[in-house]
């Protein structure tokens, strides 16, 4: 069909973003964030994670820690600072052509003791102005006992949709059939070396006398107590948290029962003085239900809270399975040495 000279021509419609499905990370991203977590020990720390995302893969170029926090009287002042301090640093880094797109952050945790309302709302903020950035986890408990812990996540489309609404009663997680593992989303890590940096690292292992197929015999090691001692000690501390959660469900349940008792108790008292006015021939006058305090109704628990520490202990479970999995095969491979010697 032919258009006059006064309509303008169609706009195409732009293309969908995609959602992103790996993520790689530059060397020297993980060094920084390596050094950064380390030497802040036993604090905790967070940082700015710099990229861009291509296709279906999100590239991480380069980071920068967030300041660290003082005192809670000050937090005000340095919430504004740290902004100011963000973004003379994306200024700094783009005056140095340096990429200075904001694609996530990263944070240090304890044995993965990560999940928790304040990395929930961080992670939420980000991507509701970033469609595609994610949260760097690592946990350098775990990098000492099992090797390195560096994992990416975000949050589900489903998570959000419902932390959008502020709405996670048993009705609303029921109607979006969300389940203990649908909070978070794990995307596999992939870490990439410019052919620079691949040569430099192949001279610095001649210099130094690396041997690049050295035996590490400490991955051999047997002791495996103190961490799974640990495991199981915040495992049993998420598993109290959970049993105070399930009080408080009890306790409203307890509550609305014996709301809804003395609802129909008080319905049926109204019930019998009506019939008793009619007998009498009184006027019958309605009552307005809705300012009884009687039938308020009670405010439906948000079990958002109970959502989290269920996933955080699916977290420790999956920990202690891994790491017990892999303490097996040492002690298959110890036996079979045994036999043979």
């Amino acid at each position: 069909m032919a258009t006059t000279a006064d309509e303008p021509p169609p706009v195409p419609a732009l293309p969908e973003q995609s959602q992103v499905d790996v993520v790689e990370l530059d060397g020297l991203v993980v060094l920084n964030i390596i050094r950064h977590c380390q030497g802040a020990l036993p604090s905790f720390v967070t940082g700015q994670l710099l990229g861009l995302d291509i296709g279906r893969t999100l590239e991480v170029t380069s980071c920068f820690p967030f300041p660290g926090k003082g005192e809670d009287g000050e937090q005000a002042g340095e919430d504004e600072d740290g902004a100011e301090y963000q973004m003379e640093m994306m200024r700094c880094l783009r005056d140095v052509n340096v990429d200075s797109n904001t694609v996530g952050w990263y944070q240090s945790t304890y044995f993965s003791s990560f999940i928790e309302e304040s990395c929930i709302e961080t992670q939420f903020n980000y991507q509701e102005n970033i469609k595609n950035c994610v949260v760097i986890i690592y946990d350098p408990s775990r990098t000492r006992a099992t090797g390195m812990a560096l994992r990416a996540f975000r949050l589900t489309d489903a998570f959000m949709g419902l932390y959008r609404e502020g709405r996670f009663t048993l009705s609303s997680l029921a109607a979006a059939n969300l389940a203990t593992s649908d909070v978070f989303q794990e995307l596999p890590i992939k870490v990439r070396n410019s052919h620079m940096s691949s040569a430099l690292l192949l001279e610095l292992q001649d210099e130094c006398g690396i041997k690049a197929n050295a035996a590490d015999f400490q991955r051999l090691e047997l002791h495996t107590n103190p961490f799974l001692e640990k495991q199981m000690l915040l495992l049993i501390e998420c598993t109290d948290d959970m049993q105070q959660e399930s009080s408080k469900l009890q306790n409203y349940e307890r509550n609305s029962q014996r709301q809804k008792a003395a609802q129909q108790q008080y319905l049926a008292k109204k019930k019998a003085e009506k019939a008793s006015k009619l007998l009498k021939g009184e006027e019958i006058v309605d009552e307005d239900l809705s300012t009884n305090p009687l039938f308020k109704p009670i405010p439906q628990l948000s079990r958002l809270e109970s959502l989290l520490i269920a996933n955080q202990m699916q977290a420790y479970c999956q920990q202690i399975n891994q790491f017990t999995g892999q303490s097996f095969a040492k002690l298959f491979l110890m036996q079979s040495l045994n036999e043979k010697a």
